[in-house]
Formats: C-alpha cells, structure tokens, sequence
C-alpha cells in the first residue's frame, strides 16, 4: 500500500530583509515547503520583498493593503511611535491578514523573520504576544530566528517543525545573522528592510496635517505626501511644489485632473505646484506668486502663472514671493 507524507508548508511575511531570508532558509533546511506574501501601502513598499524573492527563488505574492490599512491607522489600539507608526497594531493586521491567506491555502503555520530584541519597542517579548493574540491566530505564528526563546508553537507540539533546528537569536547584534548568511553561502543581501515612512518625521507631520484637514484621501494623496515641498495656505488649501524634476513628474502621476488644479509659470523654468482640491481665487494666486518665486523667472518682475483646473484653464500675472517669506507655510 502506498501511504504518501504530507508536504509540510509554511507561508511567510516578508520584509525583504535580511531576517527574512533567513527564517526562510532556516526552515526550508528541515524540509518545509516555505512561500512568502508582502503587503504593500503608500507607506511601505513590496520592492525588496521582489528583491528577496528574485534572490532566493521562493514564491512571493504582493497584496496591496492600503483600504483596510487605512481604518487602522485612523484609531490604532495601541498608541502611535514615535511619529505616526502604529507598530504593534500594523504587524496584528499583517499576521492576521496573512492567516486569511494560510487558511484559504492550506498552509500550516506562519513564519517571519522577527528577532526578540531587535527592535526594543515593536521585538520585545510583550509585544510579540500582544500580536499573536491580536492576530486571530496565536499559536500558528512561528518566528524562526528566535524560537527557543519564544514558547513553543503549535506547529512545533505537533511535529511539523523539529524545534532543536531552529534558532536562539536575540538582541540587536546582526552578527548572528551575519555568520548564518556566511553558512547558508549568502554573500550579499540587501541592509536591514526598514523603510516605512511612518517612522519619518516630515512625512509623519504632512499626513498628521492630512488627517486634520480631510475626512478622507485617496491612495494618490497619500503617495503625494513623499514628493515635492508641502505647504499649508489656510485650513482649506494645501499646495505641493516640486523641488526637482522627478517631483515634477511624480506630481503629475499621481495628480487628480477631475478635483485638483496644477500651476506653472509661463514661459521659464521652475517647479510643478499641485493644489489638491483646487481652492478660491486668492488662494489660486498666492500659489502662483509662489511657484514664481520658486522658478528661474525674473524677481520682482510680473510674471504669467497658468493654472489647469478641473473648470478650465486661467493665466495670472504675479510677482513671485521669495521662498524665504512663506517659510511660515510649509508642513
């Protein structure tokens, strides 16, 4: 009689990082069938998950997670960082949007590259329980890296993963990881992954302004908040003006024609100025004598400032104030 054994498989949240890679590698070592899934917002993005994956050969898939990460980030259980990263509450939603997927897949348990200790506030033993119990699926969320340090999971009582395989990992030190990358022959991998923009002070101030001012925003809006210089005109007008040309450019991707206005001066060089929303006439002309005096146009010299909003078009003739007296606007 033939009695087939059962592929033991493990789905994975990936940073891209690191500590990723190798809670990956770790068990696929013991023979588990591991993939990975990334979640993607305007805040973090999936490239060095697709980096890790391209690396390493396992199969990775991107969901974008903006809609639902949004109700969260509006009243987090937990309080904010130290600027506007809700951590705890942000890796519940990842591991419990990641069981959704394990169960609908038939995967067994759920893995991350997370280290006890590496990261005081968001690594620490309390709030690594705090998320498996937030999660919906305390028990099945197995962090290789650190688990004899961890209690043991469900996956490991029942057999599917040999505890003894598995790591110690803790504190801050990377080398540790940096000796295991040497064993499994890894000689390059990307810096730690890192890089939500909740944990930027300038972008953490421009979406604390949004929050205030907007009752609600778009995917665009909160990719615009990365881009260009952001200025608050009054409590119902914001403008965005470029610094280089790839603000410029990335202005204009995520510029909504249908609500929002785009200023630019005639006839000489200078930046892109979004108004999300349009705004009245003399806030339409503040902005303008501010997109000249950020362009190449003569000071104190009238100038032509052509504005494309969602009614049509209109041209204005303003003097450019230097960037030094609007200082007082900027987020």
């Amino acid at each position: 009689m033939n009695l087939s054994i059962k592929k033991v498989r493990a789905l994975g949240l990936c940073s891209g990082g690191l500590d990723s890679i190798l809670s990956a590698l770790v068990l696929q070592k013991q023979g588990i069938a591991v993939e990975w899934v990334t979640f993607e917002t305007p805040f973090f993005s999936s490239e060095k998950a697709m980096q890790a994956s391209n690396f390493t050969g396992i199969s990775l898939s991107v969901r974008n997670i903006t809609q639902v990460y949004m109700k969260m980030m509006k009243s987090p259980d937990c309080i904010y960082g130290k600027y506007m990263n809700p951590c705890m509450d942000c890796h519940s939603l990842m591991f419990r949007l990641g069981g959704a997927i394990m169960n609908e897949n038939r995967f067994d348990f759920l893995f991350s590259g997370e280290v006890l200790g590496q990261r005081p506030m968001s690594q620490n033993r309390q709030s690594l329980r705090y998320v498996e119990k937030q999660s919906g699926f305390d028990g099945y969320i197995l962090r290789p890296l650190s688990a004899k340090r961890l209690p043991v999971t469900i996956p490991e009582k029942e057999g599917l993963v040999n505890r003894e395989l598995l790591l110690d990992i803790s504190g801050r030190s990377r080398k540790p990881q940096i000796k295991l990358a040497e064993e499994f022959g890894i000689k390059s991998y990307p810096s730690p992954a890192g890089g939500c923009l909740l944990t930027d002070k300038g972008y953490s101030s421009r979406l604390k302004d949004l929050f205030v001012h907007q009752d609600s925003y778009s995917e665009e809006e909160l990719h615009l908040l990365k881009h260009g210089r952001h200025l608050r005109l009054n409590e119902n007008t914001k403008i965005i003006v470029g610094r280089t040309l790839k603000d410029n450019e990335k202005i204009i991707q995520y510029y909504n024609l249908s609500v929002d206005t785009i200023i630019k001066v005639k006839n000489f060089p200078g930046p892109t100025v979004l108004m999300p929303h349009g705004g009245g006439k003399e806030m339409m002309i503040l902005a303008a004598s501010i997109c000249a005096g950020y362009s190449k146009a003569p000071k104190i010299t009238p100038v032509e400032v052509g504005a494309v909003t969602p009614k049509g078009n209109e041209t204005f003739k303003v003097i450019g104030i230097p960037p030094a007296d609007i200082r007082h606007f900027l987020l």
